[in-house]
Formats: C-alpha cells, structure tokens, sequence
C-alpha cells in the first residue's frame, strides 16, 4: 500500500491495517528505523507504578516454574484475574 508523508512528517495507516490489527486512536508505537526502512510496532505501555507490581509477579511465577506448581488456562481473562489484574484499568 502505497502512503503519502503529509505536514508535520504524518502519515495515514491504511484503515485495512488498523483493522486488521485492531489499533485505534491514542495507541502508541515503536518507531524503527533499519535498512532504510521505517517500521511501526504497536506497544502497550505500563505506568511505573505498575512495574514493581509485575516484576514481584514475574519473580513468583519463575519460582512456581522451578517447583513444578504450574496452572494452565484456557481463559485468559479468568488468569489475569487469578493473578489479580484487572485489564480495564491497565
């Protein structure tokens, strides 16, 4: 697909992209410039605040690994919920 540079050095994604992605207004990406190319990846982005929270959760979760305590799902909503993360207010 072919796009246009506009003011201010903007470009339009292509809505068959945003689409396709599921990406919407106010979404944040990593902007890689390689090979003379340009590459947009999405990201999600946590608050600091949050991180001390994750990394004591990622610790825990490495130690279950270790012992062999490990749950599997097949919601994802109902493991985050588990391991009290409310997606809404991530």
């Amino acid at each position: 697909m072919l796009v246009e540079l506009r003011g201010r050095s903007q470009i339009t994604i292509p809505s068959e992209i945003v689409k396709n992605l599921g990406i919407k207004e106010g979404d944040k990406f990593e902007v890689i410039e390689k090979d003379g190319g340009i590459f947009l990846c999405p990201v999600v982005v946590y608050p600091k605040s949050e991180m001390a929270r994750i990394a004591r959760l990622l610790k825990e979760t490495e130690k279950e690994l270790e012992n062999g305590d490990v749950k599997s799902y097949d919601d994802i909503d109902k493991m985050f919920e588990d391991m009290g993360i409310k997606l809404d207010e991530v």
